[in-house]
């Protein structure tokens, strides 16, 4: 895929969406971080949309392992290569093990609130939305709390997944 928007360098991004740009690069230990120097280039918005990513991942409510299953699933079911190969390294190191991330992918072989979880997040990224037996599964296991934010987490990695497709944004390695 070409980049219908490519990374931007320090004249493109400005001082402090490159310098967010290379701390990411660095941390994926790679040349650039292709979603973050394109991203950047929205000036303000990126710094807005940062802000809000990191409210719901790491800094939210639900666990890291959660947050890596619900992302992961989202990338999956998008077919994202960019979000999927991040986020597989991310929930490795969140300790998501092989037969999990299998798991994640065939959507079976859970505990209860890990199933429900599954299955809200599939029908949210399918449909937008979720069935009232969907949801009162997954309310058995989550706080309001977790459910709202189970909701925003899901909602954005899938709208990122299109913001990744749309701009042809190219995974780094």
């Amino acid at each position: 895929m070409t980049p219908r928007v490519t990374p931007g360098g320090l004249r493109q991004l400005g001082p402090i969406n490159y310098a967010i740009s290379r701390i990411g690069a660095k941390a994926i230990r790679a040349d650039d971080m292709h979603l973050f120097s394109t991203l950047g280039r929205g000036k303000r918005l990126f710094l807005g949309w940062l802000g809000y990513s990191g409210m719901l991942m790491p800094f939210g409510a639900l666990r890291r392992s959660e947050s890596e299953t619900v992302i992961v699933r989202v990338a999956h079911l998008r077919g994202n290569a960019y979000e999927l190969g991040h986020h597989r390294r991310i929930g490795a190191q969140a300790g998501l093990t092989d037969a999990q991330f299998d798991a994640i992918f065939d959507g079976t072989g859970w505990d209860e609130p890990s199933a429900a979880l599954l299955a809200a997040v599939t029908e949210i990224v399918e449909t937008k939305n979720v069935t009232d037996a969907t949801w009162g599964r997954l309310a058995e296991f989550y706080p309001d709390r977790k459910l709202v934010e189970i909701a925003l987490l899901t909602t954005n990695y899938d709208g990122l997944a299109t913001t990744i497709d749309v701009l042809g944004i190219t995974p780094e390695r």
